[in-house]
């Protein structure tokens, strides 16, 4: 779609269905936000599946501290409130895989969470058939997922890949694509002045591709919503842009060509003003062409 029709409000999209599967809650946000955010605008009807709560996630600022795993086990929960409030900002519906809490959240190779009976990664054949059931009541056109590596590797990011493909195997699916980010962007927008406590990510440290198949270019409105609908997730993201709230009481202020965010481990990243997909199954599409392009209503 032309600049043009985005500035005119075109819906050129009504008819259409997306569903995005996401392995925690903040994913949907940092690597599809803008998609889902655009994509929405232009009429289609987009779900975000989540998979698990992201109970293993640290916290960012001292408020809710103590509602990590090792304390009160408690974190979960409280996400359920973050991804409802960034969903809502980017205008999309939002299902949990199996129901909110069916699915525990697997934490990194080698952890504890990872034996756990009801950890993501030990899904099996049930989580194929739930995300079976959703996609036999949405019949999307178009699912956005992460690739074979999960993206950076985590567990449950390799495992809501897998369960994708495996229920797309029982539900025509048109068109699947993954998410990633081009390491020359990330190269090209990296922060030039690092908040204080932060530090730059070292050479090859982010997880990104040397190529990519498509992409969505943000407008100023759409990457608004996606830096907002990030800022929602307040626990797992923290904004280096001045601004503070009750979870994060603190301002961290980074410069770059784009606003500058870090997860709690405070590597400074930028939120590009592109978003980046490789092609995974079904339709083809041309080199830069838009997300739904050739498949038809």
């Amino acid at each position: 779609m032309s600049e043009a029709q985005k500035r005119n409000g075109a819906r050129d999209l009504t008819g259409y269905r997306v569903v995005a599967v996401h392995a925690h809650p903040d994913d949907e946000s940092i690597v599809t936000g803008g998609a889902l955010a655009d994509l929405t605008r232009r009429g289609a009807d987009v779900l975000v599946v989540t998979c698990t709560l992201g109970e293993e996630g640290e916290v960012i600022g001292e408020t809710y501290q103590g509602l990590v795993n090792e304390a009160a086990d408690q974190l979960g929960g409280f996400r359920i409130a973050e991804l409802k409030h960034a969903l809502s900002i980017l205008g999309v519906r939002g299902e949990f895989l199996g129901g909110a809490g069916a699915f525990r959240d697997s934490g990194m190779v080698g952890s504890p969470a990872h034996a756990n009976p009801r950890a993501f990664v030990n899904s099996g054949e049930r989580a194929v058939e739930e995300l079976t059931r959703i996609f036999e009541a949405e019949r999307p056109h178009l699912v956005l997922t992460y690739g074979p590596d999960g993206g950076y590797g985590h567990p449950d990011h390799i495992r809501a890949h897998e369960i994708t493909h495996a229920a797309a195997e029982r539900v025509d699916i048109p068109r699947i694509l993954w998410a990633v980010h081009p390491r020359d962007e990330l190269d090209q927008n990296a922060a030039t002045t690092i908040p204080a406590g932060w530090r730059a990510p070292e050479p090859g440290e982010l997880a990104a591709v040397e190529h990519t198949d498509t992409w969505v270019e943000l407008d100023d409105a759409t990457y608004h919503q996606k830096v907002e609908a990030m800022r929602a997730h307040a626990t797992q993201i923290w904004v280096a842009d001045g601004s503070v709230s009750e979870t994060n009481p603190h301002a961290a202020w980074g410069h770059g060509p784009d606003v500058v965010f870090a997860l709690s481990n405070l590597i400074a990243q930028p939120i590009l003003n592109r978003e980046h997909y490789q092609f995974g199954a079904g339709v083809a599409l041309e080199h830069g062409a838009d997300l739904l392009s050739g498949i038809a209503e």
